[in-house]
């Protein structure tokens, strides 16, 4: 990255008002960003590394976060800029910040100082474009982050249940940035400052614009109207649009994808190459200050990131229920150990700083490297995937990476523990031919407890999931625990499980709930398939089919739902009925009574438990 052009102090770079502007010496900002979000300095957050690059590269950004939308003045603020507004939901898709998976309304905001709710509204970036015109008119604006990304093309809306259109139509911007936006963000400043018309700037990677007319190179996506059909050939349309959009995240597919939708078209440009190594180390390597504009109490979790580490990004382990593949891609990119240690060395110096790292990760931890070099030639497989259904023999497994990175952070001065929190691929784990990884993070990085993710007991299920076989995970625990006894440690796995998964029948809730008996398992927390936006399990629920042979499966909706998240926690006085209520419809009432191999008690009001406590138990044992 470049130096910056301009020289303001770096402890206050994103004005919030004019007057911060004129200490600033600025008439007016290059370009305004708003966010659904508390402004937070710090690179776990979007936005902040969008402003930062484009500060680096010497352009004025001003903050607009978490305005009130109920007019147009507080959009105002900081005046027209000069060449855009920046539109973002901040971290999370705003209805997902919002709303649980049984759609009520969520009791705090993790991203609002405070966790105060109601700080943005429902369909933030629709809601802030609209009031962005009725302030500026005709002004330029880019849409980006998670929510304009995963509903960049026609989707399903789990809280209307409905198909909508891409947002780029119901937004009224002029451009969407896709992805991790830095590369493109920076070719559309570019373009803007060059005195090119935003309507002009339709050929940059990683960005969709509309268009009047369709391309004549581009893959033709079913149209909206196609899709939004309730009916079989509309499912069955949609369900084939999904496995193209995967397809498009390639980098290397050099057509546009579009999608008709009315008389105009969504037009997807080929995706931006991943950073390189250089380019990952120069975007983290920015000044970022850890200050969250405007002050006041912290959003919750600012502590556990300020002391955190990303040190990849992207993912091939292409898990159905994930959406990361079609935001990240599925090509990883990584830091250099020197940018990771230059980091941690500045976490020593934060008085604030007790010793402790608390991740040093990404979406997976231990990727750090492209699966295969065949990805950093011609992208990913079309039609086969990393890790499913099992590890592919062409995969690159070695992780001495991993394992030198973490060495290197922990043997700072200054640092007692550096943890890995950010969930790891056990079976990638083991498919490395030495052991050096795996003792590695069991000796020094687990913070007691490592949380992984099985998901699910049924082999069927975790077809559907796109995850391995349960057998891996029991000889992954297996190893675990020889392990931890081997360096004289208590160690435990936390294993986390979905419920209601597309596929996944009551019947496959009960063998799950028998298999926590079994193993002395109480997961405090269980996480009920939420369908949000862009990922192949949204898919497969919208559509109830599978979206390999587009045969249909089992789809569990509505009380079912309740019924499969009860007996995933069926210890907890609060479920019985609706433990009872399972139980019976799947014909097990072997299940309800006083035996210790029963999940419940019919009169019962105090919850089962085991002899063994919680802290003496072992995931796998």
């Amino acid at each position: 990255m470049n130096a910056p052009k301009n020289s303001h102090d770096v402890s206050l770079p994103f004005p919030r008002d004019r007057q911060e502007m004129a200490a600033l010496g600025w008439a007016v900002c290059d370009f305004v960003f708003v966010s659904g979000d508390a402004f937070v300095d710090n690179a776990s957050f979007g936005p902040a590394i969008i402003a930062r690059v484009l500060n680096d590269l010497g352009y004025r950004v001003g903050v607009i976060a978490q305005p009130k939308w109920d007019s147009a003045e507080a959009f105002r603020v900081l005046g027209r800029p000069r060449l855009a507004f920046l539109v973002s939901s901040g971290n999370m898709d705003s209805m997902v910040c919002h709303y649980t998976v049984n759609k009520k309304r969520r009791h705090d905001d993790a991203y609002t100082p405070g966790g105060k709710t109601g700080a943005r509204p429902d369909r933030a970036v629709i809601t802030y474009c609209g009031r962005i015109r009725e302030a500026w008119g005709s002004v330029p604006i880019v849409i980006g982050g998670v929510e304009a990304s995963l509903r960049r093309f026609a989707h399903y809306d789990y809280w209307q249940d409905r198909v909508r259109r891409p947002i780029l139509f119901d937004s009224g911007a002029d451009l969407l940035v896709y992805g991790m936006g830095e590369k493109a963000i920076a070719e559309v400043a570019e373009a803007l400052d060059a005195g090119l018309p935003i309507d002009q700037i339709t050929y940059i990677r990683g960005t969709g614009v509309m268009a009047k007319q369709a391309p004549d190179d581009a893959y033709v996506l079913p149209s909206y109207e196609t899709v939004s059909e309730r009916t079989r050939g509309g499912k069955r349309a949609f369900a084939e649009m999904t496995n193209m959009i995967e397809l498009s995240a390639n980098p290397f597919r050099e057509a546009p994808l579009i999608q008709a939708c009315g008389d105009r078209y969504f037009v997807q440009n080929p995706p931006q190459m991943p950073l390189t190594t250089q380019e990952m180390d120069d975007v983290y390597d920015l000044p970022y200050t850890n200050c969250q504009l405007g002050g006041g109490p912290e959003i919750t979790g600012m502590s556990e990131m300020r002391f955190s580490i990303t040190s990849n990004r992207g993912c091939f382990g292409s898990c159905a229920f994930c959406a990361i593949g079609m935001q990240q891609g599925r090509i990883v990119s990584s830091r250099s150990n020197a940018s990771i240690l230059r980091e941690a060395k500045r976490m020593t110096q934060d008085p604030k700083f007790k010793g402790i790292i608390n991740d040093v990760g990404g979406p997976t931890a231990n990727f750090l490297h492209p699966a295969c070099a065949k990805q950093l030639k011609t992208g990913p497989c079309d039609h086969r995937e990393c890790l499913f259904p099992e590890v592919c023999p062409n995969i690159d497994a070695d992780q001495s990476e991993f394992t030198a990175m973490l060495k290197a952070v922990r043997q700072l001065p200054g640092v007692r523990k550096v943890f890995v929190r950010s969930g790891i691929r056990y079976d990638y784990l083991m498919a490395d031919q030495t052991d050096a990884a795996f003792n590695e993070l069991v000796r020094y990085h687990v913070s007691g407890q490592l949380r992984v993710a099985p998901e699910h007991l049924s082999d069927r299920v975790l077809h559907y999931m796109g995850k391995p076989t349960f057998k891996q995970y029991d000889r992954f625990v297996q190893k675990f625990n020889r392990a931890c006894d081997k360096y004289h440690l208590k160690q435990y796995i936390v294993p986390y499980f979905i419920s209601s998964h597309p596929g996944s029948t009551l019947q496959d809730a009960v063998i799950l709930a028998e298999y926590l008996r079994d193993h002395h398992l109480e997961p405090e927390q269980v996480q009920d398939f939420y369908p949000t936006p862009g990922s192949r399990a949204t898919a497969m629920y919208y559509t109830g089919l599978d979206l390999e042979s587009f045969k249909p499966i089992h789809i569990p909706k509505g009380h079912e739902k309740r019924l499969q998240r009860a007996l995933l926690q069926y210890r907890n006085p609060k479920n019985r009925s609706l433990v009872i209520e399972a139980l019976k419809k799947c014909g097990r009432e072997d299940l309800i009574g006083p035996g210790r191999k029963c999940l419940v008690h019919p009169q019962q009001q105090r919850p089962i438990r085991n002899k063994r406590s919680r802290r003496n138990r072992k995931g796998g044992k």
